[in-house]
């Protein structure tokens, strides 16, 4: 069985690199676990522990411009003021990124408990979007970096690109499994970018399960 392939394109993005404070420097491309979220969204699944397990793959096509933002963020400075009001919010800077156009691949994970797998579900949405149920819009990353374009892949797509795949020597730390609450639970894995055709399925070390900690 062949896995579903998408083409994805975000205008503006920006995948915060989990130790950044100050300065919000982005990674090149969206972890494993934004990709999964973003496709939970896409077939309006709210629990993201229904599909663990699954399986997905990424390639950048393109280069994708980098800005920088000054932007005001909400912190938790006080107790006493609401959120992003007073000592709870300050201007930084962030990374942007512009023009985003990613492969993106999805299949059955092993692991996946599911009645339906998550690589049938975005199979059923691209066919029948009329019969989604879901509400929002559709982002990568954070709630005002929408999607753009989400479809199927076809012949006219780039044919080259960098594929995301899994390096111990790597330069990428990436969330894999991200906790939201703290990063105790979070799950990382090492990657690099490597310059790859992109065909109808990646490498194999392209992919990667969506699986909770141990």
């Amino acid at each position: 069985m062949r896995p579903v392939q998408l083409y994805v394109s975000v205008p503006l993005a920006s995948f915060r690199v989990a130790q950044a404070r100050e300065y919000w420097e982005t990674y090149p491309c969206p972890p494993p676990s934004t990709v999964y979220g973003m496709l939970l969204s896409m077939v309006g699944e709210a629990n993201r522990l229904v599909h663990a397990g699954a399986e997905v793959a990424v390639a950048v096509t393109g280069d994708p411009a980098r800005s920088v933002i000054l932007r005001t963020l909400w912190r938790v400075k006080s107790r006493k003021e609401p959120p992003g009001v007073g000592a709870n919010k300050r201007p930084d800077f962030q990374e942007i990124l512009s023009s985003v156009a990613l492969g993106v691949w999805v299949r059955p994970g092993a692991s996946e408990k599911s009645e339906r797998a998550l690589f049938d579900r975005v199979t059923e949405a691209l066919h029948s979007p009329e019969d989604i149920r879901r509400y929002g819009g559709l982002s990568l990353g954070e709630s005002t970096h929408l999607v753009d374009q989400v479809r199927k892949w076809d012949a006219d797509d780039p044919a080259n690109g960098r594929v995301l795949v899994s390096d111990p020597a790597g330069d990428l730390s990436l969330p894999i499994w991200a906790d939201h609450v703290g990063s105790k639970n979070t799950r990382w894995g090492q990657y690099a970018l490597r310059d790859s055709t992109i065909g109808p399925e990646p490498p194999e070390e392209a992919w990667t399960a969506i699986l909770r900690p141990e």
